[in-house]
């Protein structure tokens, strides 16, 4: 194949180009290595005084920090709004279940067996 005798040819001057490559001078290592302290000098972190935590960052770092304790304060505040001033069908629907929790023992689970007839004899 004709890409095969290419790579080849390309082979032979990538050989020659890794065999003679020139070791960079001590003057150019120490100019690198100036140059990286230099710049690793522009990233050091400065130290901070360490605060100590009050009470109040300790509780929201238990909660999860500033985005749980805000869904906590929107949850907080939708359940005081709806328990101060409750829609009209919520009241009515507490309203009857309420009463179907009261009568559940009234519930017949087998309508037409006839079993409330049966009372308490013995079988």
């Amino acid at each position: 194949m004709a890409g095969n005798d290419d790579q080849r040819d390309l082979d032979v001057f990538f050989e020659a180009a890794r065999e003679r490559t020139p070791d960079p001078s001590a003057a150019l290592l120490a100019r690198i290595a100036a140059d990286a302290d230099a710049t690793q000098a522009g990233f050091r972190v400065r130290a901070h005084a360490r605060r100590s935590s009050g009470r109040l960052r300790q509780f929201l770092d238990a909660l999860g920090g500033w985005p749980a304790a805000a869904g906590l304060a929107a949850a907080t505040l939708a359940g005081m709004w709806i328990g101060f001033d409750p829609p009209g069908d919520l009241q009515a629907w507490a309203r009857d279940s309420l009463d179907q929790v009261q009568n559940a023992h009234v519930i017949d689970i087998m309508p037409g067996t006839g079993l409330d007839l049966i009372g308490e004899a013995s079988l």
